[in-house]
């Protein structure tokens, strides 16, 4: 073992010796620049660390500058959606304060058309029950307001006062299926009774089998019924069925029942109409 050692470590020392000859030789022999080669070998492999350096410090300081832009790019999108955000709710109260100006300008024109004394009121609340269709609003008896009193809408004929209390009133829609009202088709003046159904359609009942009723005709108040005056729109034919011995109507009503804001009630009490001879 001791022989084997003595021989490594001879080969070794006989390695080294070789490598510091060749790096005296390189030293003292010059390229063809003039320049000692083991001048331009330890330049050549320092060039290459260097290389290697300055490409890693470049990509850790791209990656940095990468990531720090991505948080200030995260940074502005949040701002920018909190801003587009608030925009959308700004826009929104807009068009609400626009539509809601106009229902009153609507309501103020049907208010100037009408020789009937009205009072303005806003729907406040609507019925809890789908079996009975009303809405609440925000005028009662200390306005004026009394049972049976017509309430409006530029649409047309809304329904009537049922449950009026000091500061507020419940309205039962003409919808609604304990709801009817005198009824006659303006063109042809044929005469029946508008009855709700519970959903947002109507039906005329009453209307003989042989009257002038045609799809698309205007159904108005006849004003018989001594709640609504005469000649306010209830809404458009839709379809007609003559197979009985009465025509069976249906009417799409004038107002949109789901989207009523303001109403006008009509506080002059109406005069009962005669029925019109067909």
């Amino acid at each position: 073992m001791a022989l084997l050692d003595i021989r490594q470590r001879t080969g070794y020392l006989f390695v080294a010796v070789i490598i510091a000859h060749i790096i005296l030789i390189s030293a003292q022999v010059n390229t063809r620049r003039g320049v000692p080669m083991l001048e331009e070998v330890t330049f050549g492999v320092f060039a290459e660390v260097q290389r290697a350096a300055a490409a890693a410090i470049e990509t850790a300081q791209q990656g940095w500058e990468g990531y720090f832009a991505l948080q200030q790019v995260r940074h502005e999108n949040e701002r920018l959606r909190q801003e587009v955000g608030q925009l959308q709710v700004q826009l929104q109260e807009e068009r609400a304060l626009a539509r809601q100006t106009r229902n009153l300008q609507e309501l103020l024109d049907l208010r100037q058309r009408t020789t009937l004394s009205t009072t303005a009121a806003t729907v406040i609340a609507g019925g809890a029950s789908p079996d009975f269709r009303t809405i609440t609003i925000d005028k009662g008896t200390g306005d004026g307001l009394r049972s049976d009193q017509a309430v409006i809408s530029p649409g047309g004929v809304v329904g009537r006062i049922i449950m009026p209390t000091p500061r507020a009133a419940k309205v039962q829609l003409l919808i609604d299926r304990n709801a009817a009202a005198g009824a006659l088709v303006e063109r042809s003046r044929a005469q029946g009774v508008v009855q709700g159904t519970g959903d947002d359609r109507l039906r005329m009942e009453y209307v003989a089998s042989t009257a002038d009723v045609q799809v698309g005709d205007v159904v108005v108040t006849s004003g018989i019924d001594g709640i609504y005056p005469k000649g306010f729109v209830i809404g458009e034919i839709e379809s007609i069925d003559r197979s009985g011995m009465f025509t069976a109507i249906v009417i799409r009503p004038a107002v949109d029942f789901s989207s009523i804001e303001d109403v006008l009630v009509i506080l002059t009490p109406p005069a009962v109409a005669e029925p019109e001879a067909e």
